[in-house]
């Protein structure tokens, strides 16, 4: 939770910077946000494959539990239909904010750079909110819905930031699974964006 309470404290940095014009207007454009993008792209490229070990251990998960990265896509676009309904913005751009599975600062940029700031900043609220209440409710969730409850709450961030909380909650044998569940869901995001940011 610190983690994201440190990335919400940049994002309330950057927008009273931004309104009260601290910072000049040109750090703010698509050409700044593209290389920033890059650069969080080659980290995340970069710290999938520096774990070979972690691959290697993906050959122990029992076959039932490699479809719950699906289960997870299928849940959360549920309920992003359902929410839908109560919300100005078209189903395939909710679909798009969903589709960040709680890796808020990947998907805040690539929705900004696709569909402007207002949904990006959607996006990056909503997702850090998915990490923050599976930091709060992982052990809740346990107790009311199983072991593997809080990874798939969790979404993307399973393989980092929530990993601990899981493991404590879940317990050890679980935390292949979660990391499996975060390596899938990272890998996802970008397409599933890039899709329904298209449509």
């Amino acid at each position: 939770m610190k983690g994201s309470l440190i990335i919400l404290s940049f994002f309330a940095t950057g927008l009273l910077l931004g309104v009260f014009r601290f910072i000049p207007i040109s750090w703010a454009s698509a050409e700044v946000s593209f290389y920033v993008l890059c650069a969080l792209m080659f980290s995340v490229g970069f710290s999938i494959g520096h774990q070979p070990d972690t691959i290697r251990q993906f050959r122990k998960i029992h076959s039932k539990v490699l479809f719950l990265p699906l289960t997870t896509i299928v849940g959360t676009f549920a309920g992003v239909f359902v929410v839908s309904f109560i919300f100005k913005h078209s189903t395939t751009e909710l679909l798009a904010v969903g589709s960040g599975f709680g890796y808020y600062s990947l998907s805040s940029i690539l929705i900004t750079q696709y569909k402007g700031i207002e949904l990006g900043t959607i996006a990056l609220l909503s997702n850090i909110m998915r990490e923050i209440l599976t930091l709060l409710f992982a052990p809740i969730l346990v107790r009311w819905f199983g072991k593997l409850s809080p990874i798939a709450a969790g979404g993307a961030t399973t393989m980092d930031t929530t990993f601990p909380i899981i493991v404590r909650t879940s317990g050890k044998e679980f935390s292949i699974v979660s990391i499996y569940h975060g390596f899938i869901m990272d890998f996802t995001v970008p397409f599933l964006i890039t899709l329904f940011c298209s449509i």
